[in-house]
């Protein structure tokens, strides 16, 4: 008789409760604004809803669809080549914010380089579990670069340079970094990883350096009082809504950065109104909210009954924790500003969706914990 699958319930209960959380804070951050901008004050919260409900629905659809069925070579090919054409595409269509990140269908705005972030997840388990599966024991060494490290990185690094040039430094740099775990993971030395990280040191230098905006807020972030009601004012106002909020909050709904003060408050800088809004206790609530699904997540990682498993739970875990803990930083004026939502909690529609979609995986692969260990050989 088969064996009962069973849902991860933290993992599940803690993904909806940032999600809930996030809807009544974008409410809260958006409400004045969007009746400013479209004469309804609940036009981000309906818009936010209805991504949410699309997430879920997908998220229970892949939670029972066994994962192994997504490194079949047509899920992967497919997956890559609709993510290089999205976002090739999206240089032929008119700018939105001064860039090409979105792709404007009526009401939809749909924004490839996050459909990019769970596509190399997925490639980069798939192709390194096939050369784990070549090999009775993987080892990177010089040898293994055209055969290995090349196949690996190659697709990942034009799908990156294809984000650069959008122009979006902060997602390239995330899924750089998700890339990279993945690749410890599977085995890469630390001797490549010194190499990666060497030639990718001067190239960050010449993309941050280079571009006016971006170096500017560089300054910013070392002195945001040189440039108060410039590139410092989102930090400064971000910094100030964190410091009002105390221990217990000033209540929700009753924050005042909110108020044409902190740009993007719903968006990237929604943490620094929950800060102000649920004080230290809110803060630290989503703390210990990403803190559980990391546990979640790396438990699933670790018990996988496969090597694709282990790499596909490992990078969506990555993912999450990383662009958690970049918002987290760019809020509290640790790293200079840079546009990535919190995950789940943001507004953004396609971020949201993508970021559930990886969890119905996850959640996939949580399920499996508890097989033999001899299916962990598969």
């Amino acid at each position: 008789m088969p064996r009962r699958l069973e849902i991860d319930r933290w993992l599940f209960g803690t993904t909806i409760a940032l999600c809930l959380l996030g809807t009544v804070m974008i409410f809260s951050a958006s409400a004045v604004t969007a009746d400013s901008q479209y004469g309804h004050s609940y036009i981000f919260l309906l818009r936010q809803f209805v991504a949410l409900i699309a997430g879920c629905i997908g998220m229970l659809v892949l939670l029972r669809i066994d994962y192994r069925k997504l490194r079949e070579p047509a899920v992967i090919y497919t997956t890559l080549c609709v993510v290089l054409l999205l976002l090739a595409s999206t240089f032929f269509l008119d700018k939105s914010h001064a860039t090409h990140r979105w792709i404007k269908m009526g009401p939809l705005n749909i924004q490839p380089s996050e459909l990019a972030k769970l596509a190399v997840i997925l490639y980069l388990a798939w192709v390194l579990d096939l050369k784990r599966r070549a090999s009775a024991a993987m080892e990177f060494n010089q040898e293994d670069f055209l055969q290995t490290i090349l196949p690996a990185a190659g697709p990942v690094l034009i799908i990156v340079g294809l984000i650069i040039l959008q122009p979006d430094l902060g997602t390239s740099v995330d899924i750089l970094l998700v890339a990279t775990t993945i690749l410890f993971v599977a085995g890469l030395s630390w001797k490549w990883l010194a190499v990666g990280v060497t030639a990718a040191l001067p190239i960050l230098y010449l993309l941050v350096t280079g571009v006016g905006y971006r170096h500017a807020r560089l300054l910013a972030f070392l002195d945001p009082k040189t440039d108060p009601q410039g590139a410092g004012f989102q930090l400064m106002q971000s910094l100030i809504a964190v410091g009002s909020g105390g221990f217990s909050g000033v209540g929700l709904m009753e924050g005042k950065q909110k108020l044409f003060y902190l740009p993007e408050a719903h968006t990237d800088f929604i943490y620094a109104v929950i800060s102000e809004e649920l004080g230290f206790i809110g803060a630290l609530l989503v703390l210990t909210l990403f803190a559980v699904y990391g546990w979640r997540g790396l438990r699933a990682a670790l018990r996988a009954p496969d090597n694709f498993g282990r790499l596909l739970a490992t990078g969506i875990t990555a993912l999450v924790l990383t662009q958690a803990l970049i918002n987290f930083a760019v809020v509290l004026g640790m790293v200079p500003t840079k546009g990535i939502p919190l995950p789940f909690v943001s507004y953004g529609g396609s971020s949201l969706l993508i970021m559930l979609l990886a969890t119905g995986v996850l959640l996939n692969i949580s399920q499996q914990v508890t097989e033999s260990p001899e299916a962990r050989q598969r």
